[in-house]
């Protein structure tokens, strides 16, 4: 069990500050596409700035370089920000790993996350749904798994129903006859079903 004795996160306040004030780590071991920094905007776009940016009390940012890059993207000249100078120097460069590091060890549930995605697209949303970060193409295919998955399930209707109690009617070597078709109990292996059928339809051609 891990025990937490300290209060600071419990004083924490937000406070929106100029980027122009904020100092981006030079050696951040993070590095950001260009691709990944336009997700974020459109996030940030959509759903507003609900993650801040944390700073230490001299201004540099720990965490959030990419939203800090992202709000540049938008024009945006301030952004929310948690101060955490209660860490020691150490400890800021360490969380800046750890913050990226730990997000990393968590994995999809795949099935999940597919139906997550198709109710999102059944929805008449007030936004584009690649604002999520996953694109149109990424979706349709976790969708379309999940699809797969239900055909690939049992189908009740592939159920057979439990034999009727007591004896069979039918036993080996009985042949039935069905207008004119014929239908022979027996191993299709054995030459006796064959014989007995093809000696059917012979005497029939003859007759």
């Amino acid at each position: 069990m891990i025990a937490y004795t300290g209060k600071k996160a419990l004083d924490m306040t937000v406070a929106w500050r100029a980027i122009s004030g904020l100092k981006l780590a030079p050696r951040n071991p993070r590095v950001h596409s260009a691709r990944q920094i336009k997700q974020i905007a459109r996030s940030i776009k959509t759903f507003g700035f609900n993650v801040p940016v944390l700073i230490d009390s001299n201004g540099n940012v720990i965490a959030g370089h990419g939203r800090i890059l992202a709000c540049k993207l938008l024009g945006c000249a301030e952004v929310p920000t948690i101060c955490l100078d209660h860490l020691t120097e150490a400890q800021a460069r360490a969380f800046m790993i750890a913050d990226n590091r730990l997000s990393e060890n968590s994995v999809w549930d795949e099935r999940l996350l597919a139906e997550q995605l198709r109710k999102l697209s059944l929805l008449d949303l007030d936004f584009e749904l690649e604002d999520i970060g996953f694109e149109i193409g990424e979706i349709d295919l976790r969708t379309e798994g999940l699809a797969s998955d239900a055909q690939d399930r049992e189908d009740p209707a592939d159920i057979l129903e439990a034999p009727p109690a007591g004896p069979p009617v039918t036993q080996p070597g009985d042949l039935w006859l069905l207008n004119k078709h014929r239908v022979y109990c027996g191993s299709a292996l054995e030459p006796a079903p064959s014989l007995s059928l093809c000696g059917a339809a012979r005497r029939r051609w003859l007759s």
